[in-house]
Order: structure tokens, then sequence, then C-alpha cells
């Protein structure tokens, strides 16, 4: 079964430089890679004791980074590496100015590949987030005796682990991760399933992070004076789907202020089109904030935005690609909206449980449900309140994982 799995990775290259030629995101991810090991070899000894969190995307780089920054805290002397699998996490964050003592693309999952990257420093402590497993990694530090940690963990029925072909994949994780730290009862639940037995419940460390974010200063500049007195619907990490909501509802609600934040800057054109009496961010001076929509065409800026919302509409859920981050609005007291496409996103059904969030079918919908809350203030008031409650209600991942990995280090 191995060999099949070396032979699945080689035809992912293989697609993938394929695919690059066609694909600007793929040709980043390609060409990052072929650095990776110089990035390495310029901050790194073979005898430096490193803290590495390897995260797919920017999503479960925010979802590791409070036990990041508490196992930094805890053990100062060593240093940090994160890797990521996807440009949309690596570009945003190997230009900040973060704990990491090196940011770089996790190499593909050929041994060779890997023993070389691997050669370049000592990792004591490896942990991934969510669902990120590449075998021959895991092999390869568990024969280095590197203590191996997943947390958020997040097993669903339709994984491979619970296909009767599986079962070689079931036996590495086994094998080769000394626990799984899970987001949810029913991951718990389903890892037993298959005798995944070093497993605890520990909780979404995203709580932990977006309250985080809560307790510092929310500040963004032009979004209080643009906002002024009047009601403010914030569209985060918009999709297609969101755009066409926002304006139906920027017609029938001239009064409600809208900031627009895509997914993706490539979209900044597109909505240009749409409200073309719109204010860019970055071109905002004071004299041009007595407009309807402002579209942020600036990155890292929408967590921070969601505190001065009366109504947030998180995108993805209209999408294959999954819903965004619903919890970074949600911990400010603000009613949290989206598509119902999140079916990997069981926070999203537990929002909407406590009443501190509402999911629709399609545009029409929603924007229906939009125009009713901004009529009814104690209906927009009641969801915001429970969507606050609904985060500081939550435990503290972050310490019970903590618990666990300094246990087990001694």
């Amino acid at each position: 079964m191995q060999r099949i799995y070396n032979i699945f990775i080689s035809l992912m290259i293989f697609g993938m430089k394929i695919g690059a030629s066609f694909n600007y995101k793929l040709k980043r991810g390609l060409a990052g890679r072929r650095q990776s090991c110089d990035i390495l070899k310029s901050v790194f000894s073979e005898t430096d004791r490193v803290i590495w969190m390897h995260a797919a995307s920017l999503g479960e780089y925010e979802q590791g980074l409070p036990v990041l920054e508490s196992l930094k805290n805890k053990y100062p002397d060593y240093k940090i590496l994160i890797t990521f699998f996807s440009p949309s996490g690596y570009e945003v964050v190997a230009k900040k100015n973060t704990i990491a003592t090196a940011v770089c693309y996790l190499p593909f999952d050929k041994p060779v590949w890997i023993n070389e990257f691997i050669s370049n420093f000592k990792p004591v402590i490896f942990f991934t987030v969510k669902y990120e497993y590449w075998y021959n990694l895991l092999q390869k530090l568990n024969r280095d005796q590197v203590k191996i940690y997943v947390i958020s963990s997040l097993f669903y029925e339709r994984q491979i682990f619970f296909k009767p072909y599986g079962k070689w994949f079931v036996r590495q994780l086994r094998k080769n991760v000394d626990w799984f730290f899970h987001q949810t009862n029913t991951s718990y639940a389903l890892a037993k399933t298959i005798k995944l037995d070093q497993s605890s419940i520990s909780g979404d460390t995203r709580y932990d992070r977006v309250r985080q974010i809560k307790e510092r200063d929310p500040h963004v500049d032009f979004i209080s004076e643009f906002k002024g007195k009047k009601p403010l619907l914030v569209f985060g990490s918009s999709w297609e789907t969101e755009e066409e909501i926002a304006v139906i509802v920027s017609a029938k609600l001239p009064e409600l202020k809208i900031i627009i934040a895509p997914h993706d800057l490539k979209r900044v054109e597109h909505l240009q089109h749409l409200f073309p009496n719109a204010v860019l961010y970055s071109e905002t001076t004071f004299d041009q904030l007595d407009v309807q929509v402002m579209i942020i065409d600036s990155v890292g800026l929408l967590s921070k935005i969601y505190a001065y919302a009366d109504l947030a509409f998180v995108g993805g859920g209209f999408h294959s690609a999954g819903l965004h981050n619903i919890l970074e609005a949600a911990t400010f007291g603000t009613p949290v909206l989206f598509g119902n496409r999140y079916q990997k996103n069981p926070e999203a059904d537990d929002l909407i449980r406590n009443k501190g969030g509402a999911s629709f079918i399609d545009e029409n919908y929603a924007a229906d449900f939009i125009l009713k809350i901004m009529n009814d203030k104690q209906l927009l008031e009641e969801m915001g309140k429970n969507a606050g409650e609904f985060i500081n209600a939550q435990p503290n991942s972050t310490e019970l994982i903590m618990k666990k990995i300094t246990s087990d280090l001694g």
C-alpha cells in the first residue's frame, strides 16, 4: 500500500506541474517549495531544537497559533518552524512579523525530500492542524522519536479511514501519531471506532484565537467615521453569491452602511463594477466617507472590522470551497449569517443552535432575512448577545492541549 501511496504522490506532483501552466497559485507553490531547504539552512543548524507546526492553509494556521504561542512561552529556547501546503497561507504569514524562526512550504511527501528537509534541524515537537496527514513525513518523524500531535482534529464518516480500503492509512495514524486532540464528540467517537485510542476531546482552538483577537485593540482607520451612527453590515471573505446579496440589500436599505471584504483581492475590480460609487479602503480619505459601500482591498483587516459590525455575512457557504471563519465575527457579539454548505464546519451548526447565527439556501432568502432583522432591533440584539455568549462558553482548548503535551515531555 505504501508503494501505491508514493505513486499517488508522484501523480499529484505531476498534475500540479501541468496545472501550474494554467494556475498561478500552483505555480507559486511549486516555486516556493524549491526555496524551502535554503530558508532552513539560513536560520537553523542540524542540532537546533525546533517546535514545528504544519498548517494546510491560513485558516489552519490561525487555528494552531494559540497552541504554538503557548509552546513558545513554555519552551523559549526552542526555535519555531511553520510550514504550509497552500500559497494562501504561506504568502500571508511569511510577510508577517511572526513568532516563527522560519516560515516555508512543506516539501512534497516523498521520502528523499522529507529526509533532506528534516536534516537541517532537530524537531522535538511536531503538530499539524485538523486533518493534514502526510505519511512519509509522519513515519520519518516517528522514527526520529519526535512527539507528534494533531490538534483540533476533525474526523467525519466520508474520510478514507472509514472505507474498507482505508485500513493501511489507519494503521499509519495509529503507529505514528502520539495524540489526537478532537474538536467534537462526534470526531472523538469516530476515531474510537477505528481504534485510534490515543485521543481526547479538547474543543476547537479557534475559539481561543478569536477571544485573543477580541482582547486586542480592534481599531481600523476610517471605519468608525465611515459607519457614523448608521447600522453596518460587513460581508467578510465574500464570493459571488454574497456579493449578489449585497447588491439586493444596498438597493432596498439605502441607509445601511456596507463593507465588503472579498475572499480574493482579484474580486475588487468586479466589486467596483457592481458598486461604482463605492470607496476603496486603500484610497480612503475623510472626505470620501459619505458613500454607502466600502470595499476592503487590503489583507489582514477583516477580523478587526467585524468589531464595528451590527451584522455580518461570512462568505464561502454557497461555494464548494467551504465556509470561511464565522467565529471572528461572533466573538464581538455580532449576529452571523452564511450559506448552507458548511458540512465540515460543526461550529456553524452550534452557532445556529444557540441562535447566534443563521444559514440560507440562496441569495433571495438571505436578503429577505437581512431586510427583516435590520428592521427588528430586538432580534438583532438578541442574536448578537447569543453569538457572544456562545463564544465565551467554549472551553479553553489550548490549556487542555498544553497540559497533555507538557506532561508527555516531562
